[in-house]
């Protein structure tokens, strides 16, 4: 029989310090002082250590007696299991936790409880094992890890006291450091259950304790109403505390999740996200349409008109009674504000560089009800900046558009200008930056995010303004562009060519929701009307060679 595993018979006059009954007789012949720490093995009469030494070790830990723990419901057997004793300190009634070495010879280390649950250690606790290590054998089927002595005594009672229990030293914070201290005594069990607070500091204890333990060995005890067991077994509910120790699941680190604990996701109806359409059907069919807490890129080369998409996109989503926020860093706010009142009259408004006092008054009242319809109606916010700004400054408008202004779709045109007024002239290591936050970003808010950006010049002597195609190999700056975007856009139009000029092929490099990539449609550019409409290039083309003269 080890000595770990043997029970206290009786308490006897200790020869060495002169205690009347704070030495104790345990089964197994061997006697342990509590007095003077005195420790004296089976059939010998003198002690292993030296007596002034171990009188030394002790002159500063707290005497106390053994007795039931009324308002936590612990009987005094269980104290006396544990040698938990309740005594006086600097006149207070306080709780004491022996903490013994991990051979289980001597205690070396005291936890004194005080009524309003501060504590004092006394002795040395880099010297002490978990608490309760030296009450169970090397090994066995399992053992329970509690935040918390109380914890520790409370589900050893509830288990007769014959299945091991221990406790860290130091609660959620110091839990990894003690496990690891003491791994190698803790793989001798099969299976390792963590019984933590459910609480914040207790879920992360586990999270930073499981990987310790080998795959498939270590588990976790939860109870969904309680804080911890001692709550529990006051409540009258200690059988909740054995159902989440036998019902105890295999750790696996979040995000890690067995398919056999997926029916009942299969079975039950998503969260509903928020969607819009875009203005085109073409572009509708392949993208299924905006989603919310998505990123959408929208790409050309320069001058063939991503700021007049995003317009119409958000003209489109404003009509259909959508929030929208806009950041268009390329030009001024009464710029977009007036391309806005231009789509909604199909005229290009902002070409007419007529004086506001010398327009007729039909005109003036006809503006005034196109910027009252998408406007001025409080579902469109602004930034009213221009050129570069700082990538957090930035990030800070969109957080706020988003959650102040409550817009469901934000507008920025464009990326590379975030970017460019940086110190340090590196930038694809500023759009990687920008793109990181810029995604975290729209999943923290859930907003849907369009953002325009700039290609670099194609390889060859076709470039983009002469309708080159575009590609994901040609975002500026990095790759993350086009890693990060849900939802990738590209724009392509031959500027120099007289018959296609206005028409602008649309092409869908990156389609996460579906997968469906390649040309959407064609937007035809009207000069009459400033808009862009659905069109079929081949018909466009025909109807300018019929114009042609015959002869």
């Amino acid at each position: 029989m080890r000595e770990a595993d043997s029970e206290f018979i009786e308490h006897l006059p200790c020869p060495h310090c002169g205690s009347s009954d704070a030495n104790s007789l345990y089964t197994d012949g061997h006697q342990y002082c509590f007095s003077c720490g005195t420790y004296t093995p089976a059939g010998e009469d003198a002690p292993t250590t030296n007596r002034r030494e171990r009188q030394s070790r002790m002159a500063d830990f707290v005497s106390g007696a053994v007795t039931a723990l009324g308002k936590r419901k612990i009987s005094e057997e269980t104290c006396r299991k544990w040698g938990y004793r309740v005594g006086d300190y600097n006149g207070q009634t306080v709780h004491i936790a022996d903490y013994w070495n991990p051979e289980g010879t001597e205690v070396v280390a005291q936890k004194v409880r005080f009524p309003n649950k501060d504590f004092t250690i006394t002795g040395k606790m880099k010297e002490a094992g978990l608490y309760g290590q030296h009450l169970w054998r090397d090994k066995g089927k399992m053992i329970v890890v509690t935040e918390g002595e109380i914890d520790a005594l409370t589900v050893s009672q509830l288990q007769d006291n014959r299945w091991p229990v221990v406790s860290i030293p130091h609660g959620a914070k110091g839990a990894k450091k003690a496990l690891s201290k003491h791994l190698e005594w803790l793989l001798g069990f099969d299976t390792i259950i963590l019984f933590f607070d459910a609480d914040e500091e207790g879920r992360r204890a586990v999270e930073e304790c499981a990987p310790l333990f080998p795959p498939g060995r270590c588990k976790v005890a939860r109870m969904a109403d309680f804080k911890d067991p001692s709550d529990a077994h006051q409540a009258g509910k200690s059988a909740q505390i054995i159902d989440a120790i036998w019902g105890a699941k295999v750790y696996r680190p979040d995000g890690v999740l067995s398919g056999s604990e997926l029916w009942d996701a299969l079975t039950t109806d998503d969260e509903l996200v928020e969607t819009a359409t875009y203005p085109w059907d073409g572009v509708n069919t392949i993208t299924h349409g905006l989603r919310r807490a998505e990123l959408v890129t929208i790409t050309a080369g320069s001058g063939v008109g991503k700021s007049a998409v995003v317009r119409e996109i958000a003209h489109h989503l404003l009509r259909e009674g959508e929030t929208v926020g806009m950041l268009m860093l390329e030009e001024s706010v009464k710029r977009t504000a007036r391309g806005l009142m231009g789509i909604a009259l199909n005229r290009p408004v902002h070409l007419d560089m007529t004086p506001w006092a010398e327009l007729p008054e039909e005109e003036r009242q006809a503006r005034r009800q196109a910027y009252e319809a998408v406007i001025g109606n409080d579902r469109l916010y602004l930034y009213d900046h221009f050129g570069s700004t700082e990538v957090d400054n930035l990030l800070n408008r969109v957080r706020y558009l988003a959650k102040g202004c409550e817009c469901g779709w934000i507008i920025l045109d464009h990326l590379s200008i975030v970017v460019s007024g940086l110190d340090d002239g590196d930038e694809r290591k500023a759009i990687d930056v920008a793109m990181t936050k810029l995604r975290t970003l729209v999943q923290e808010t859930g907003v849907g995010l369009i953002m325009v950006s700039h290609l670099r010049r194609p390889s060859g002597d076709r470039g983009h303004e002469q309708g080159a195609e575009t590609s994901l190999s040609q975002l500026r700056g990095s790759h993350s562009i086009a890693q990060l975007s849900d939802m990738v856009i590209g724009l392509e139009r031959d500027q120099q060519d007289e018959k296609t000029k206005d028409i602008t092929t649309v092409r869908i490099l990156k389609n996460r929701f579906s997968g469906e990539t390649g040309i959407a449609t064609h937007l035809l550019y009207s000069k009459d009307t400033g808009r862009l409409t659905e069109c079929r290039p081949e018909f466009v083309a025909r109807e300018e060679e019929d114009d042609d003269p015959p002869f």
